[in-house]
């Protein structure tokens, strides 16, 4: 009987395993027929989150006692330190296992899949545009809130469309790019990693009272791991702005003039990249709920009057930028061999 096939974890490997997780998730992403029936992977995350937010804040915040905050931000970055903990070893544990099963290591890709967000991502911000043409602006706005937090109901068509373009863009760096990278990094491990972090910044990460102090750490922590995956998400944005009748030049000068306008340091890069791209003005003044934000535009020499047809050009960019993300990962993959 010939021996069973042997693999050796590594740098190497995990870029074939991601090139692999990808074609997964473009052609399977997330099936809602499973996902009814089981709890979602991130889930389980979240349910972790909740379970330490509850434990570890509950006192309520008091308006100036610096003590009280201090505590709060100290048992925070314990619980996001935590929660990491157990992600990685999650993740190391998932790996160990599978290496002892005869072709264990086939399931890494399907495991890898389900935390990228390539496909559902480009399905939820289809059904915006689609939205358009079945049901009209109120048929848009209902489906535009199902990916941003702004009120939708302050939105004309136009500001619908930025959103979901804007979406498109920091979605493709935050549930792409990211977990793309730090799993071809280190694998299972830091794929877990990454998306604890990331749940935990969107559940605690918040300047509320309840979790400006207790959410410091997760939301530092989330800026700091996305860092290198935004820039990159933003050159493969500029990469693929020929595909939409723009130029790499001028998509790449937008964004490094307007990326650092954006008030978060990640999400500029992306969304500036995608405004030069479609040559549109994105960010800008918006609304969540009764907070106003009066954020500057993004590439304001742009157009503000965008559309549906915008956004099937901001789907254009982000299939485009996957697959050459996809390309990169082979290159480097071969180049690695030679």
């Amino acid at each position: 009987m010939p021996p069973l096939p042997t693999i050796q974890p590594g740098f190497e490997l995990n870029l074939w395993f991601l090139f692999a997780a990808l074609a997964i998730d473009a052609v399977v992403g997330d099936p809602d027929w499973l996902w009814r029936r089981l709890p979602h992977p991130v889930t389980w995350f979240g349910a972790l989150i909740g379970w330490l937010d509850r434990r570890l804040n509950r006192t309520p915040p008091a308006e100036g006692d610096r003590a009280a905050d201090r505590l709060r931000r100290i048992l925070g970055v314990v619980a996001i330190a935590l929660l990491v903990a157990i992600a990685w070893f999650a993740g190391a544990a998932i790996e160990a296992l599978l290496g002892r099963i005869d072709f264990g290591f086939l399931a890494i890709p399907v495991i890898a899949s389900v935390f990228l967000a390539s496909r559902s991502l480009y399905d939820h911000v289809a059904r915006v545009r689609d939205a358009f043409a079945e049901g009209g602006l109120r048929a848009a706005r209902q489906a535009v809130s199902m990916i941003v937090g702004r009120d939708p109901e302050s939105l004309d068509a136009a500001g619908v469309s930025r959103a979901a373009i804007e979406s498109t863009a920091e979605n493709f760096s935050d549930g792409v790019v990211a977990p793309a990278l730090w799993f071809a990094v280190f694998g299972l491990p830091g794929l877990f990693a990454y998306k604890m972090i990331n749940t935990a910044d969107s559940m605690i990460g918040h300047r509320t009272a309840r979790h400006l102090a207790f959410g410091w750490g997760a939301a530092r922590l989330d800026d700091l791991v996305n860092l290198p995956a935004s820039r990159l998400a933003g050159f493969l944005i500029v990469m693929a702005a020929p595909f939409v009748g723009t130029s790499i030049g001028t998509s790449f000068v937008v964004m490094l003039d307007n990326a650092g306008k954006h008030r978060s340091p990640n999400a500029g890069w992306p969304e500036a990249a995608m405004a030069g791209a479609l040559d549109l003005a994105l960010a800008g003044p918006r609304r969540y709920g009764a907070l106003m934000v009066e954020d500057p535009f993004l590439n304001p020499a742009g157009r503000t009057d965008a559309g549906p047809g915008d956004i099937t050009r901001a789907l254009k960019v982000l299939k485009v930028a996957t697959i050459l993300g996809a390309t990169l990962t082979v290159i480097i993959a071969l180049w690695l061999r030679s």
